[in-house]
């Protein structure tokens, strides 16, 4: 009877051992990266889905680890990718979608975001993404498979420690409200903007009613710099449209003073506003002093206009060295951008969650 128990204890010791050495341990005091938004920070979800938007053929991905096309927007790797390996957790973040991935791979970081999408519905409906509130439902699906995979109270703390990042809204204006007339009938500039602020604003709340409190999130880029953008300009000398640039900082003001309240608002939150404009303007502005030699086209094709599809391996203009270039496809930065936004932000805003 003696020798029973003891087996029976022996046995319940080996299940728990096991179950610890599945569980990924990192050192990081942010155990995971939890990722929703758009291109900027798909790492391949759009290749699960049926849309024409999709980066997961030749060039993409040349310069990933094994030179492989995953479905993200660049040469290599995306800005969270980055942000996760500063953190010490792992250098990639795999898409949510990516049936070669499960829980195990999904505790210390995942990706719901959607290349094409907007925090405005009609934006996901142009290329038919995955709309925003979408990605939401499936951050719920994520925390009850998180529940199961570390148990209920452990998985609540670690989502509460984990970093979530919010990186979205170029395409409602640029794919969206500059180009159909159903938004731009219905809001002036200012008023659209408001209604972004608003989603955005509720999405936030939403995040900290499922147990969030640590939060970044993205403002608007130059966008008026884009290559696209540019190309549009061409009797104008290709210049940057002030027009865009002057409403994504409008628009990341508006949202600064909404992230101010949410941190008066929502008691133990954590929230910060991650601007990419000023950086990547100086990027645009001096680019040779960050070792660039171009800012104005992209690598992929002639770069005035290719991306996604238009991007591909045998458009004979595409560059041999991406590292020479800020901007990968149109729409998207390089690597190289990609890992110097990432550092900037990392130790810049970022910091306090270290």
């Amino acid at each position: 009877m003696a020798c029973n128990v003891v087996d029976i204890v022996v046995f319940t010791l080996f299940l728990f051992l096991n179950l610890l050495l599945q569980v990924p341990k990192t050192s990081a005091i942010v155990p995971a990266i939890i990722v929703f938004g758009d291109s900027t920070v798909d790492p391949g979800n759009n290749n699960q889905i049926s849309t024409v938007l999709k980066s997961n053929f030749e060039p993409y991905g040349r310069d990933y680890f094994g030179g492989q096309p995953t479905g993200r927007f660049s040469n290599g790797r995306i800005a969270t990718d980055f942000v996760s390996e500063a953190f010490g957790i792992k250098p990639t973040i795999p898409a949510y979608l990516d049936p070669m991935f499960d829980i195990k791979d999904f505790a210390t970081g995942v990706s719901f975001a959607s290349a094409g999408t907007g925090y405005d519905n009609a934006t996901s409906d142009v290329l038919s993404v995955i709309p925003f509130w979408k990605e939401l439902e499936y951050y719920k699906e994520y925390q009850t498979k998180l529940r199961g995979f570390l148990g209920t109270e452990r998985a609540n703390q670690h989502l509460s420690e984990s970093l979530h990042v919010i990186s979205i809204g170029t395409n409602d204006f640029l794919e969206n409200y500059y180009i159909f007339p159903t938004r731009a009938s219905e809001y002036s500039v200012d008023q659209y903007q408001d209604f972004l602020i608003g989603i955005a604003g509720n999405f936030i709340k939403e995040l900290y009613k499922l147990g969030a409190r640590k939060i970044a999130i993205g403002g608007l880029p130059p966008m008026g710099c884009l290559p696209l953008e540019r190309t549009t300009n061409f009797f104008y000398g290709s210049r940057c449209i002030e027009e865009y640039n002057n409403v994504a900082k409008d628009f990341n003001k508006k949202l600064q003073s909404r992230v101010t309240e949410l941190n008066k608002e929502l008691n133990g939150i954590q929230l910060v506003l991650s601007n990419p404009y000023d950086k990547l303007l100086e990027l645009i502005q001096n680019p040779s002093h960050f070792g660039f030699e171009n800012a104005e086209t992209a690598c992929c094709g002639t770069g005035f206009f290719e991306m996604s599809y238009l991007c591909d391996k045998m458009n004979p203009f595409t560059c041999s060295d991406a590292n020479k270039y800020i901007f990968w496809d149109s729409f998207h930065p390089t690597e190289k951008t990609n890992f110097i936004m990432a550092d900037y932000v990392f130790k810049n805003v970022l910091a306090v969650f270290r």
